[in-house]
């Protein structure tokens, strides 16, 4: 507790730190707010916005042939397999197979299991759920409904059944849709260079035959196998006459297609998806992004609480009066910490409203866009990592400079660590960008992260839209690796040398 008063006295007697930190959490909210004041978004009113029962925002657009099923009952497919546009390879998260469906009322809730190309068997549910099967992208799929649960089964020749999962959906009434569906998302390709990236995606169909269609259960027509009363749906298809569509080109949607093929068969062409809805748009990301200016005061004041007991030859007093040199770092890490983070916690917690205000004049506004409020979903997380971060990075700072012993030498080595590998992943190529974002303590910006990614969808995760390769926390945890490593460093370095 002395060296804590001790460490505590130095630092705040001293007016230049204190200057420091409150440059520090001021320029994170101004930065902050002059970011979000450059954001502009035109797009509010042309963006049709599908929710599922927990109000994710989803895709839901798939083509449905089925019969209403009362009650229990089951349906069973043998899938052989599923074509892209013109006999090409279908993406890897084409889906074909069977559903129970709540309505055909797009968002409403369901249970699917289905094959993939390149994902194999996957037993799907309300969106976000996912739960996988085998490999196969061949199969025969049985999905059973009793009470309010659904199981899936999977078998390679339609008599030996290994089942998936049993799970419950969130709202399923007595008279479901059941049936055959098949979807496909757009084809997206992406071009990175120097000059930037570009993505373009266009809109692509799958076929999928099915044979050996057996409905059982209480339907409308009492039969258990394909008849005439089977209906066909583009669920989510929007209106052909919406003004805001392409009229033509790749981007315009394509009707599905349903042909009987007699004896229990179908084949089905269908476009569109049934998961979350993927965006670019991290709104509460774009909140913080003064933090990356404020990292830059947090690294030199944690150098300089260090640094300059050594450049003034204060460092030999200290040490005569406190001999466990290791004590000495610990109350200087706990105090450089703790006031850095303080700081930053009130500076984010002022800049995510300024910037969220900004960001809605801005045209980042509801249905198209959430309006998240302080305390809830991951703001709390983004807001409390944030300041973690920058009272890490100070921390860092602090270490580096008891290893090196020179404020430039180590307030240069962490803008290197932290800073630099954010600008070199704008224009490195996408594989080494992910790379160098996994493995320097810039992941730790991975915190600010509000958009959740779900790994039934594939998306482009680029630095420039504020997408990092790790989840918040493993981002965070990559940092703290950083400082228990130069922590050690440090304390290794005192005790081998003298002052």
């Amino acid at each position: 507790m002395r060296l804590l008063r001790a460490e505590w006295s130095k630092f705040w007697t001293v007016r230049s730190r204190l200057l420091v930190l409150v440059l520090g959490a001021a320029a994170t909210v101004v930065i902050s707010l002059l970011g979000a004041s450059g954001a502009v978004n035109d797009s509010n009113g042309r963006v049709r916005i599908v929710s599922a029962p927990d109000g994710t925002r989803v895709d839901d657009t798939f083509r449905f042939v089925h019969r209403p099923l009362t009650g229990d009952g089951s349906v069973t497919v043998h899938v052989p397999g599923i074509e892209g546009r013109g006999g090409r390879p279908a993406e890897p998260w084409a889906k074909a197979g069977v559903i129970v469906k709540s309505s055909t009322k797009p968002g409403s809730s369901y249970v699917a299991l289905m094959v993939t190309p390149g994902h194999g068997v996957r037993m799907q549910w309300d969106f976000t759920h996912d739960e996988q099967g085998s490999s196969a992208t061949a199969r025969w799929l049985r999905l059973t409904r009793s009470g309010q649960e659904l199981t899936g089964y999977e078998s390679p020749d339609g008599r030996e059944w290994t089942k998936i999962a049993t799970v419950r959906p969130a709202d399923l009434p007595k008279t479901a849709r059941a049936g055959l569906f098949v979807a496909t998302p757009p084809h997206t390709t992406l071009r990175r260079s120097f000059g930037g990236t570009s993505a373009t995606a266009g809109t692509t169909t799958a076929t999928a035959a099915f044979d050996h269609t057996e409905l059982r259960g209480d339907t409308e027509s009492g039969g258990g196998t394909a008849e005439p009363s089977w209906t066909s749906t583009d669920v989510g298809a929007p209106d052909p006459d919406d003004p805001n569509l392409p009229k033509s080109g790749p981007a315009r949607p394509v009707p599905g297609s349903t042909k009987v093929t007699g004896d229990g068969g179908f084949t089905v062409t269908g476009q569109g998806d049934i998961a979350p809805t993927q965006t670019d748009v991290d709104t509460v990301q774009m909140s913080f992004q003064g933090v990356f200016v404020g990292v830059l005061f947090m690294v030199a004041l944690g150098a300089l609480f260090i640094t300059a007991e050594y450049r003034r030859g204060m460092i030999r007093t200290t040490f005569t009066a406190s001999p466990r040199r290791e004590q000495v770092l610990a109350a200087k890490v706990l105090v450089i910490g703790g006031v850095t983070f303080a700081a930053g916690l009130v500076a984010a917690a002022l800049a995510f409203p300024l910037a969220q205000d900004r960001l809605r004049s801005g045209g980042f506004e509801p249905p198209a866009f959430p309006e998240p409020a302080l305390l809830e979903g991951a703001v709390p997380r983004a807001v409390v990592g944030s300041a973690l971060l920058l009272s890490l990075a100070a921390v860092l700072a602090l270490a580096v400079g008891a290893v090196l012993r020179s404020s430039a030498g180590a307030i240069t080595a962490v803008v290197v660590l932290v800073i630099l590998p954010q600008i070199l992943a704008f224009a490195l190529p996408l594989p080494a960008a992910e790379w160098l974002l996994r493995l320097t303590p810039a992941a730790a910006f991975a915190i600010q992260q509000g958009v959740t990614h779900y790994p039934q969808v594939d998306h482009d995760c680029l630095p420039e839209t504020g997408c990092y390769p790790l989840a918040p926390w493993h981002g965070l945890a990559v940092l703290c690796a950083y400082v228990a490593v130069a922590l050690a460093l440090a304390a290794w370095r005192l005790r081998r040398r003298d002052a």
